[in-house]
C-alpha cells in the first residue's frame, strides 16, 4: 500500500468509520487476519474511546479504521493477501500513535483479544518495530 496515498485520503477514509461496522468486520476477519492484526485493530478501536489521545492521532486512527471497514480496497480482502493493504495502514498508524496510547487502551484491547482467542501470550502481542 502506498502510505502517501493513504495519508492524502484521510478525510475520505475517516468518513467510513463507525464502531458497529468496525466490530462486525473484526468478528468476520479475526481468525483469518490473526491475533497480531486483531490486536492492532483493537488497540486502535479502544484508542478512539480515550479522550487523552491527541486530535491529530485520533484523525489518523479514524482514517485507518475507516479504510479497514471500506468494502473496496486497493487489494480486495477476498483475494489471497487481501489484508496486505489494510495491515500496512493499520500498523503504520499504530506506530505513529504508540507513544500516546494509555496503558488502559492496551489493557482493554488485550482483554477483548483474550475473550475472542482464549489465552494470549506476550509474543502474540508483540508488534514488530515497537
Amino acid at each position: 500500500m502506498n502510505i502517501k496515498s493513504f495519508t492524502n485520503n484521510l478525510s475520505k477514509y475517516a468518513g467510513y468509520y463507525n464502531p458497529p461496522a468496525l466490530l462486525d468486520k473484526i468478528k468476520k476477519v479475526a481468525r483469518k487476519a490473526g491475533i497480531k492484526l486483531t490486536y492492532v485493530i483493537l488497540i486502535l478501536y479502544y484508542s478512539t474511546l480515550d479522550n487523552e489521545l491527541p486530535v491529530k492521532d485520533r484523525l489518523l486512527v479514524l482514517a485507518a479504521l475507516g479504510y479497514f471497514i471500506l468494502p473496496i480496497d486497493f487489494i480486495p480482502d477476498t483475494l489471497p493477501g487481501g489484508f496486505t493493504d489494510d495491515t500496512a495502514a493499520l500498523i503504520y498508524v499504530v506506530k505513529q500513535i504508540w507513544k500516546n496510547l494509555t496503558p488502559e487502551t492496551k489493557r482493554k484491547a488485550k482483554e477483548r483479544l483474550t475473550e475472542w482467542f482464549g489465552n494470549v501470550s506476550e509474543s502474540d502481542l508483540h508488534i514488530p518495530g515497537l
